[in-house]
């Protein structure tokens, strides 16, 4: 196991039934979701930020300070070491549609 894994996270991963994890159904797995909705797996599709700037024509700095990120964030995004999730992919989406019309919204706020 790795060594970086704190001491309940390696007794959760000994004590998994990995056997009957595999054997569940999709029905299963839908049964479960539906009982705790809250301990779904993130099943949203991937958002390519870095595609979502460039099409913009911006740097990341620029596309960061136009849309009210930290140029870290977008940096994390595009490297893939963090998933914009909630209100950011909410934002994410509303850039690749309408960049014009919400840089003139932000820019009115």
């Amino acid at each position: 196991m790795d060594k970086h894994l704190s001491e309940a996270a390696r007794q959760a991963l000994a004590s998994t039934d990995w056997n009957r994890l595999d054997a569940m159904t999709d029905e299963d797995i839908a049964r479960q979701i539906a009982a705790n909705p809250d301990a779904a797996p993130d099943m949203a599709p991937e958002i390519d930020v870095r595609a979502i700037r460039r099409a913009n024509g911006m740097t990341q700095a620029q596309f960061a300070a136009a849309y009210e990120f930290s140029v870290r964030t977008v940096q994390e995004w595009e490297r893939g070491a963090k998933r914009p999730s909630g209100p950011a992919r909410t934002l994410l989406r509303a850039i690749k549609g309408e960049p014009e019309g919400l840089r003139r919204a932000l820019a009115a706020a």
